[in-house]
């Protein structure tokens, strides 16, 4: 199936995978009108659409610190055990009617504390929503495996405590590891105890680098810190040259480092000019394991499909491109060999067989 053949319907159906994509970036916009509305929070705007448009105005700031900032409207409401049920079980049914069938969901416990809650209850929390969205999806036809990943906050110093709660709950549905937040000047080997702890305890992880910084961040993710996978990476083509792959590109190509890249977030925050011209054409054309992902789904306006979509309409890819990163989206994830395995052969590729 060419380009110009696939619609938005037939693009939805497809079995799809996410590794990079914030809770508390993905709320419905009625879901934050209603929470803010009980907690007495006052937000930018009441209406639900007038809401999600000034979060897509807000976030194409082309600047990733401004796009941060809009994640206090949404924290706001996630301070108490209702709040993070609900955000987290509609998270997971938002995802089923996407077409997901594999899911990686990731958040920073330590923002979620003013309500109360201590950091085991607020990932105790989130699980059972989760479950329960997990248990409605399986009911409508539409199951969905998902992990969630912990995040540490890079420019605050709580890092090893959230390792720990990630070794903690290893076996009640935390599969990994991140670190998170403004980049420049929080380079990731501050956290290197925290990376370590993690190794010692076989916990896998991975760290948001190349997007508002360069190589530097790229290569200290990696070889300093030791990351399974690195969030966006967009910058890695500043170690390409003519087609040429420098030292670290290299590295990061011929050990299969998983790139979750999110198109439409890396316009907003600057980091790629164009759905076009983004990297993750020219990457997945060289061989690199690039990922499709949404980033946030609420900030960026945006689903899978339509991440999708965009990169049919505007850099020609084909169902078998969508194929190729949904296939490495499950390979790079952190669940079990065998899980994955079955994911791509008894769902993804059948999916996908049936669109060619």
């Amino acid at each position: 199936m060419t380009a110009a053949h696939i619609d938005t319907a037939a693009l939805r159906r497809l079995p799809k995978a996410v590794l990079h994509d914030h809770l508390d970036g993905g709320l419905r916009p009625a879901t934050l009108v209603e929470l803010a509305d009980e907690v007495g929070h006052t937000l930018p705007a009441d209406d639900p659409r007038e809401l999600a448009d000034w979060y897509y105005e807000a976030a194409n700031s082309g600047d990733l610190v401004r796009y941060i900032a809009t994640f206090e409207h949404t924290l706001a409401v996630m301070q108490t055990r209702e709040g993070l049920l609900r955000t987290a079980e509609e998270y997971v049914l938002d995802l089923a009617e996407d077409g997901v069938v594999y899911g990686e969901v990731r958040y920073a416990p330590e923002l979620m504390l003013k309500g109360g809650l201590t950091l085991p209850e607020v990932v105790e929390t989130v699980q059972e929503g989760l479950a329960a969205g997990r248990a409605k999806a399986a009911a409508a036809g539409t199951p969905v495996r998902v992990g969630t990943l912990l995040c540490g906050m890079r420019m605050f110093d709580r890092s090893r405590e959230i390792a720990d709660l990630a070794v903690a709950f290893r076996d009640a549905g935390v599969v990994g590891f991140d670190i998170a937040g403004a980049e420049d000047g929080f380079p990731p080997a501050d956290h290197l105890a925290a990376f370590e702890h993690l190794r010692r305890e076989s916990v896998p992880f991975t760290i948001h680098a190349g997007e508002a910084y360069g190589l530097p961040s790229i290569h200290q993710a990696l070889q300093v810190c030791g990351a399974q996978r690195i969030g966006h990476g967009v910058r890695i083509t500043e170690d390409i040259v003519d087609g040429k792959l420098g030292r670290l590109a290299g590295w990061v190509r011929d050990r299969r480092v998983a790139l979750e890249m999110c198109p439409t977030s890396n316009l907003q925050t600057g980091a790629a000019s164009s759905i076009a011209g983004h990297p993750i054409t020219a990457l997945k054309d060289l061989g690199f394991r690039v990922t499709l992902n949404t980033d946030n789904r609420l900030v960026s306006g945006t689903t899978m499909t339509r991440e999708m979509s965009l990169l049919v309409e505007e850099a020609g890819w084909t169902v078998q491109d969508l194929r190729t990163v949904t296939v490495n989206a499950v390979k790079s994830a952190f669940i079990p060999f065998d899980e994955r395995n079955a994911l791509i052969r008894d769902v993804i590729l059948p999916g996908y067989e049936a669109a060619l």
